[in-house]
């Protein structure tokens, strides 16, 4: 490898980024516990610790070494244990005997490191003269730092002085860049340097898209700055992964949860999921599926739907979180997707993904409809007839007799998230508080009347055995911590969505309830999922991230989600 010649661009780069290293020494000293800089016990620094020192023979000429090491002008006072608090740790200095002209306290005589009779009650301290100077510890700071990335980003752009080469090929064709070997030795990724440190080029593959995101990439490497959009986080993330820049990659990883709504045609979506799974990130495949599977009645009515793979669509179906009005709309958009595939040699695939689909879900009246509306039940009637048979046995007969059936599916009698009638309720609300109006009675803050409360009715069940029993809801949302209050409630946070029972119900051995709150962005997109708990939903904000697809609008969809199963 040839001399590399440093330009004095870099040489720049080095004197601005050089921060002297300081720390402390062998046998430095501290005070610790007075009112003032200047006085305090005595600790001192012996093996990576710091300890105490004992009082036994303690006089004014050790004090004077304690101050001049600490460049106090001199000693007021030789303190005895008790006045400045008991420290911890090991008593690493007794019997000192100092002739009080020693520079340093260990300089003196004294048993030996950590050798010492004596407790922490006899610890010792001083009390120095005053160094007004010394104790005016304002500091004035000089920055000259804001400059600094737009003159690495002009070394970037000019080259001056670069040793690096970077070779970019994509099927438009190739592209050279030529980088500073040394300000790619200073990434605080020791991954990159030592990937880096034997190479004076590097030949990169790119997609057709992702070429144009390279120079954002590689001249990130020099200001630390780079603006990601859903249409380079991909690209991003793929040459953050190649170039060992683990930061970077997590960086672009966490941002998928914050781009992914951002297209409302699901092509961008489906193809990010794609590329997780290539680059084989179970966290990123998990965080695009998720979002597919809440936001699956949009999906399947997008461009996208008939873009998924094989593979995705099976993932999608195994998802119990699926939002869908309910499970024939799932089987109507399975089936819509298959018959787009019809010329794939396979005729066992359809199978496997039809074998996903719930049919005991399926309403007893669509479930008869089957026979006559769908266009793959003749070339699948085996499979559709024993679906159907499921979930007309679902509908007709006790659940603790299907469960004496030893090859009994339990997942295809778990619900996902049916969003049609009856089994939800939707309330559009701002989160912002409505104005507090005077209450002759109650005051300012009280409002006997609540908008937003709400009362809805679903059977005790899905299943037709249970049509007739009702079950009464009501719900309400709270944006204030009065609110709540006002309910008999207390939220740790707000807002704060609320839904029970209105009057009690039969058969709670057999069923329980899994109600969930969907929170939606404005009609664009489910951002959020919540259980309820003791009957209690709380709204995460986006200001503490706690949002799974943060939501900017102040102005969300309240889904009241009625979820009743059997008890498996």
């Amino acid at each position: 490898m040839g001399k590399h010649v440093i330009s004095p661009a870099v040489w720049l780069v080095l004197l601005w980024l050089g921060v002297p290293c300081s720390g402390v020494q062998e046998g430095d000293l501290r005070l610790v516990g007075g009112q003032l800089p200047s006085e305090g016990r005595v600790e001192v620094y012996h093996h990576g610790s710091w300890g105490t020192v004992c009082d036994d023979s303690w006089d004014v000429a050790e004090a004077q070494v304690v101050c001049r090491q600490l460049r106090y002008p001199g000693a007021l006072s030789a303190v005895q244990g008790g006045k400045y608090g008991q420290g911890s740790g090991p008593i690493w200095l007794d019997d000192l005997g100092c002739l009080g002209t020693e520079s340093r306290l260990s300089g003196c005589s004294f048993k030996g490191w950590g050798v010492s009779d004596c407790s922490h009650s006899e610890d010792a301290g001083v009390v120095c003269e005053r160094n007004l100077l010394q104790e005016n510890k304002q500091v004035y700071t000089l920055d000259d730092t804001s400059s600094l990335s737009e003159d690495l980003e002009r070394l970037f752009n000019n080259g001056r002085g670069c040793d690096f080469n970077v070779t970019v090929q994509s099927p438009d064709g190739g592209e050279s860049f030529c980088l500073h070997r040394l300000v790619l030795s200073m990434s605080h990724e020791s991954s990159t340097i030592t990937f880096l440190q034997d190479l004076d080029t590097i030949n990169i593959n790119v997609t057709q898209a992702c070429q144009p995101h390279v120079s954002k990439f590689l001249r990130y490497l020099y200001t630390r700055k780079i603006d990601i959009t859903i249409s380079s986080v991909e690209c991003i993330h793929q040459l953050a992964t190649d170039f060992r820049m683990k930061s970077l990659q997590e960086g672009a990883g966490r941002l998928f949860s914050w781009l992914l709504p951002g297209d409302a045609t699901f092509k961008s979506q489906v193809a990010l999921y794609e590329y997780a799974v290539r680059a084989g990130d179970g966290v990123l495949q998990e965080t695009c599926m998720q979002f597919l599977a809440w936001n699956c009645e949009a999906l399947i009515g997008s461009p996208a739907w008939s873009d998924l793979s094989q593979s995705a669509m099976s993932v999608l179906m195994s998802r119990s979180d699926v939002v869908v009005p309910d499970e024939a709309f799932l089987l109507e958009g399975l089936e819509s997707w298959i018959l787009a595939r019809r010329g794939d040699d396979d005729a066992e695939w359809p199978e496997s993904l039809l074998g996903l689909v719930r049919f005991p879900m399926i309403p007893a009246e669509k479930l008869y409809d089957l026979q006559f509306i769908s266009d793959l039940y003749p070339h699948h009637k085996e499979l559709y007839r024993e679906g159907m048979l499921r979930g007309f046995q679902f509908n007709t007969v006790a659940f603790h007799k299907l469960q004496d059936q030893s090859n009994i599916n339990k997942a295809e009698y778990t619900p996902r998230i049916y969003t049609g009638s009856p089994w939800s309720l939707v309330v559009n609300v701002s989160n912002v508080p409505d104005s507090y109006q005077y209450n002759y009675h109650h005051g300012y803050g009280y409002s006997g009347y609540n908008s937003r409360a709400r009362s809805f009715e679903t059977p005790l069940h899905n299943s037709l055995l249970f049509h007739s029993e009702k079950c009464g809801w009501s719900t309400d949302i709270f944006l204030t911590n009065q609110e709540c209050l006002n309910r008999g409630l207390r939220c740790e946070s707000v807002p704060a969505a609320w839904m029970g029972p209105s009057r009690l119900f039969q058969y709670q051995n057999i069923t329980r309830f899994s109600n969930k709150l969907l929170l939606n962005c404005e009609g664009d997109y489910i951002f959020q999922i919540q259980d309820f708990k003791n009957n209690l939903a709380l709204v995460p904000s986006n200001s503490t991230k706690g949002q799974s697809y943060p939501c900017e609008s102040e102005r969300y969809e309240y889904h009241f989600i009625v979820q009743p199963q059997y008890e498996l």
